[in-house]
């Protein structure tokens, strides 16, 4: 997915055991591994998906975020 949203989107990958990862299982409610996250520019989570990833999907929600993308 990274080479898809190259461009268009900052993709990172975060640890659960991480102290990082372990702070945002909290604040976002994470209950399962893999979990996807796409923030808007102001830092607001507009798209959580647990599980396998909807590429289809969060490709359209960061097109709707970023009009400019290809």
């Amino acid at each position: 997915m990274e080479r898809e949203l190259e461009g268009q989107a900052s993709v990172l990958r975060i640890s659960v055991t991480s102290p990082v990862g372990r702070t945002l299982i909290r604040q976002y409610g994470v209950y399962a591994v893999p979990t996807f996250l796409v923030f808007d520019g102001n830092g607001q989570a507009v798209y959580i998906q647990a599980g396998l990833p909807d590429r289809k999907a969060i490709v359209e929600t960061i097109a709707r975020l970023n009009p400019n993308t290809r």
